[in-house]
């Protein structure tokens, strides 16, 4: 397990600059196995040294690419794979690990998931337009989500937005993946009002 100070959703991208000894023995653990180690939120406390407190459900992550540095540390791209829930922490000894089980989204009603996919993809881009406007850095992507998968759409929909941690989490925390992109709608269009009333008081 990783404890962050991010959320990751399945189908996200986390590149990680892994250098404390534990996690450099995880990450090698990883790559010796099936290359998948647990993501979950801290609570309260650090990234580093431990004593956090962290939140029960996180992610899976397969680790897609490694290097290794001259001095031992590593360079990873990971991609969020499924959800997880954490049932009893272990000893954190030699690095953080946990009893898990895997999370599957559930049923929904999906009629009209292409009309709200178009609507958060609206969303994020009028988000990232008034962004661009105040000068704020954006990421360089083109927002298109898929109607056919509304649970990938929410995840990515929700790993391009600017939430912050707890907002995140509590979208990943959702089973219900209309709910979900419910809730982003919503939370966009709150932005998107601080943005214009921002961009209006210049």
């Amino acid at each position: 397990m990783f404890p962050l100070g991010t959320v990751l959703f399945p189908y996200g991208v986390l590149p990680l600059h892994v250098f404390e000894p534990r996690y450099r023995l995880m990450t090698e653990h990883c790559l010796a196995g099936d290359a998948t180690f647990g993501v979950v939120l801290i609570e309260r406390g650090s990234e580093v040294g431990g004593g956090d407190t962290r939140f029960d459900v996180g992610t899976a992550a397969r680790i897609v690419r490694a290097g290794q540095l001259a001095d031992g540390r590593y360079v990873l791209a990971t991609v969020g794979v499924q959800r997880l829930r954490v049932r009893t922490w272990l000893p954190d000894d030699p690095y953080p690990q946990a009893e898990v089980e895997l999370l599957d989204d559930g049923e929904t009603d999906a009629s009209d998931a292409g009309a709200r996919c178009d609507a958060v993809a609206g969303l994020l881009r009028r988000v990232f337009g008034l962004r661009s406007e105040l000068g704020e850095p954006v990421p360089a992507v083109t927002v298109e989500l898929a109607p056919d998968d509304v649970a990938r759409a929410g995840y990515e929909a929700a790993a391009l937005a600017p939430f912050g941690p707890l907002d995140a989490q509590a979208l990943l925390q959702l089973d219900d993946p209309v709910a979900r992109l419910e809730r982003i709608e919503e939370l966009l269009a709150d932005e998107v009002e601080v943005l214009e009333f921002r961009l209006s008081a210049r």
